[in-house]
């Protein structure tokens, strides 16, 4: 999840660089959005995936 939010932040800025606003933005928006997805699932599974483990 976090490399499709870093290759929407690339399209992003190359977009912008090239003059397109309208995807540069959308594409930025795509970006923050994976970005907090993946940040809140790596949270989510940092805590619950850390249960009780017996030693044999």
């Amino acid at each position: 999840m976090f490399r499709w939010a870093l290759i929407f932040a690339v399209i992003a800025l190359v977009a912008a660089l090239l003059g397109f606003g309208g995807i540069a933005g959308l594409s930025a928006e795509f970006a923050k959005i994976l970005l907090i997805i993946a940040a809140v699932l790596f949270v989510v599974a940092f805590l619950f995936g850390r249960g009780r483990r017996s030693i044999p």
